[in-house]
């Protein structure tokens, strides 16, 4: 497996296109079209909020099927808290989309991002919707990227090349998120394609298993989405033996590849937190069980006293050791160990009273790695995250103007 550059249409038979349809006042790209030449196995997860956005709802119908054929997605208005009028909207997006493709409605997912409460702009998004399937192109990856974002400062995209059973596979990904990221499901959106044959029911799986050690590891607010959706397309053209099972022999060399572009879109998220001055890594080790290490690596991210204190660059270890302390992992206290950037600040439950100018360079760093070790076992657990700023108080405070 090697890292590629690539768009979704880097894999064989996707193409892809963004456009400017003026549903975002900004005027930027803001409906984009995926499209696989021929039909794909799907699997998807979506957000766990009970407040689920009217795409989600028609999202999770398509993933009922074996396979699909296309993505569709607006940003600048979510569909969100919008009743039966935006499930109806939701719908004949994808009814518009499929017509314009020549497919069925049932083969296309929808998805939305921006503000809650919005009815869709439907003549602006059905003319955006034309505009990108006739644009549609190996060349036009980019322009989809941009398409989907909202708060991004950046555009966030992986690509692999991997090998099956003697053939070459690709697998590529785009996501949007910078705020409103939590686990439970993905907390933004993103979209990934691949060439390799894969059963419908264990690309479902896949995805599942590979959102859990990717998307599930991220936290920027502690706020989960309405609309979080990872979606996968598989349309089997590399001509590799169909992978039926886990057990298949060039199954592992899939779910690797995934995971791996799964995992760098995560982290690319993490470093997008909205208004972010530093990307943080929280590293659990010594943990009873993986859940518990999970619980007291997400505990440490999600604490503003310790996301605020990494942006004034203060190394208040106790912030982090007390967030461990509540989150109700397991962990021994007396002999609980703590560093930063590879400095102890706490060895054995107890201060090592480490000089502020010597971890000053630390914390000046953009990218800062901490370890706690709760030393009650052997399970560990990486979780992604930011500081909290001035400026996501400025974003988040005119998010709605």
């Amino acid at each position: 497996m090697k890292k590629i550059e690539g768009w979704v249409t880097a894999p064989q038979g996707f193409v892809a296109a963004g456009v400017k349809a003026g549903i975002k006042v900004s005027g930027n790209h803001d409906v984009a079209v995926i499209f696989s030449e021929v039909p794909a196995a799907c699997g998807a997860v979506f957000t766990t909020n009970k407040m689920c956005a009217a795409p989600v709802t028609v999202c999770r119908e398509v993933n009922s099927h074996p396979y699909a054929q296309a993505i569709c997605v607006n940003s600048g208005c979510a569909n969100a808290a919008t009743g039966v009028r935006g499930l109806e909207d939701a719908k004949a997006m994808q009814a518009h989309c499929a017509e314009k493709l020549g497919i069925k409605p049932e083969e296309v997912f929808v998805c939305s991002t921006g503000v809650i409460g919005h009815f869709l702009p439907m003549d602006k998004l059905f003319a955006g919707i034309d505009a990108a399937v006739e644009a549609l192109d190996e060349s036009e990856g980019e322009s989809c990227a941009m398409a989907i974002q909202t708060t991004d400062t950046f555009i966030k995209k992986a690509a692999y090349e991997f090998e099956v059973g003697g053939k070459a596979c690709k697998i590529a990904g785009i996501a949007k998120g910078a705020g409103m990221i939590h686990p439970n499901m993905a907390t933004m959106l993103t979209y990934l394609t691949t060439d390799c044959a894969v059963a419908p029911d264990v690309l479902k799986r896949a995805v599942k298993k590979a959102a859990d050690q990717s998307f599930n590891m991220v936290v920027v607010d502690g706020d989960t989405s309405t609309n979080d959706s990872m979606i996968v397309l598989a349309n089997g053209m590399a001509e590799n033996e169909i992978i039926v099972s886990e057990d298949h022999p060039d199954y592992p060399a899939f779910f690797e590849a995934l995971c791996a572009c799964a995992r760098d879109l995560a982290i690319l998220i993490a470093h997008d937190g909205e208004g972010a001055t530093k990307f943080l890594e929280v590293n659990v080790i010594g943990a009873a069980t993986w859940a518990d290490a999970k619980t007291a690596a997400m505990a440490i991210a999600k604490s503003p006293l310790v996301k605020t204190a990494f942006f004034g660059e203060d190394p208040n270890w106790g912030r982090i050791v007390c967030a461990a302390g509540y989150s109700g992992a397991d962990m021994d206290q007396n002999k609980v160990n703590l560093s930063i950037g590879g400095k102890y600040l706490v060895k054995d439950g107890l201060n090592c009273n480490v000089p502020a100018e010597e971890m000053a360079p630390i914390m000046h760093e953009h990218d800062i790695s901490m370890t706690v070790d709760l030393a009650v076992g052997e399970e560990k657990a990486t979780v992604w995250t930011c500081d909290f700023s001035y400026e996501y108080v400025k974003i988040n405070g005119e998010y709605h103007t």
